[in-house]
């Protein structure tokens, strides 16, 4: 009997916990609006918060540079697999950078890469600001490793780019316009957060502590009923 009343403020809590993730992911949604709807933001010097360049669409004028681009390993684009093109920015004016990622290259059938040429002259950049994460296991994560992957990398982050390239860089990614030239193949997935996701995982948790407490009750009633007949 106690074991099933004793989970039911835990399910509880969680369930409310899972409203609570919800709340907030439905707000991270309304930022995402709010910042989309807004005009380009120019790249130019330092920036002091990058999260608030979170959802923004980003422009930059300057110059490509080669001696710094990397591609991305086992990137699919449907059922193929190819790389992403990262290529420094060397922002006209501030002499700082910003990293763009141009799209998607396919990888030949020995598994390398094609041609990736690399636009020259200055030209203006306008893309989604993106902040890319290591994935969630990773063997080789040292900077010192990174100087080693060459032109190849299994993963980005702007640490390691900076670690490894002895570059300092902005610090957020420009995920190219489709619209641009000099790049390739671009399908972004929108970064949308799932409210309904935790609404869910909370309905879930609710209907435990109510499974629970209806048990417990049937078993009180019964064990009474039982304890109240006569010989």
């Amino acid at each position: 009997m106690l074991l099933l009343v004793l989970p039911i403020p835990l399910f509880i809590a969680l369930g409310i916990w899972q409203i609570d993730r919800a709340g907030q992911k439905r707000e991270e949604a309304q930022v995402l609006e709010e910042r989309a709807a807004l005009p380009a933001l120019e790249l130019g010097g330092p920036i002091a918060d990058p999260e608030a360049l979170r959802f923004r669409r980003l422009r930059a004028r300057g110059t490509f540079e080669a001696a710094g681009q990397i591609l991305i390993e086992n990137r699919r684009q449907g059922n193929r697999v190819g790389f992403h093109v990262i290529t420094p920015l060397r922002i006209r004016g501030s002499g700082g950078r910003v990293l763009v990622n141009r799209g998607w290259i396919a990888a030949t059938a020995a598994g390398d890469p094609v041609a990736a040429p690399v636009p020259e002259g200055e030209m203006s950049v306008t893309g989604e600001a993106y902040f890319p994460k290591p994935p969630a296991f990773v063997l080789h994560g040292d900077p010192e490793v990174a100087k080693d992957w060459g032109e190849r990398w299994p993963y980005l982050t702007l640490a390691l780019y900076e670690a490894a390239m002895d570059t300092r860089v902005q610090p957020v990614v420009m995920l190219q316009n489709p619209e641009d030239a000099g790049g390739f193949l671009r399908v972004w997935p929108r970064e949308r957060p799932k409210e309904e996701m935790h609404t869910g995982y909370a309905i879930q948790w609710f209907a435990f502590a109510l499974i629970a407490l209806v048990l417990w009750l049937r078993l009180s009633l019964a064990r009474e009923a039982m304890g109240g007949q006569g010989p």
